[in-house]
């Protein structure tokens, strides 16, 4: 038999079922990093995941001072720390902005010709 799950190769456009090259919680700290200004909602309906989840990776992302969290008004306002380091040993010395750089549009940037 040769058919395949449709999990296990994404169109265009859609999510894989199961697994993701990020965790939630960088998906979040991406979120913030391109909109300080984000709702909850909008973090969960972006990432794919409920308002209390939302909530819980963002209060730990706040606790470990990967993101600073000021009130402004009835919202709050974000800032990431982008000097942090990454917490796998495989991306030693590295830092979190460094993985910001790569996946919010650093890629997208015009190549500089010399």
């Amino acid at each position: 038999m040769n058919s395949r799950s449709s999990n296990q190769h994404p169109t265009s456009g859609s999510r894989a079922a199961g697994w993701d090259f990020l965790t939630n919680h960088a998906h979040v700290l991406i979120c913030v990093a391109d909109d300080p200004g984000i709702r909850l909602r909008d973090i969960a309906a972006a990432v794919g995941i409920t308002e209390r989840a939302a909530h819980r990776i963002l209060s730990e992302l706040v606790e470990e001072g990967y993101v600073l969290r000021e009130r402004q008004g009835r919202r709050n306002r974000y800032q990431v720390k982008s000097d942090l380091p990454l917490r796998h040993p495989l991306v030693n010395g590295r830092e979190v902005g460094d993985l910001l750089k790569v996946l919010s549009g650093a890629a997208r940037e015009p190549s500089q010709s010399t």
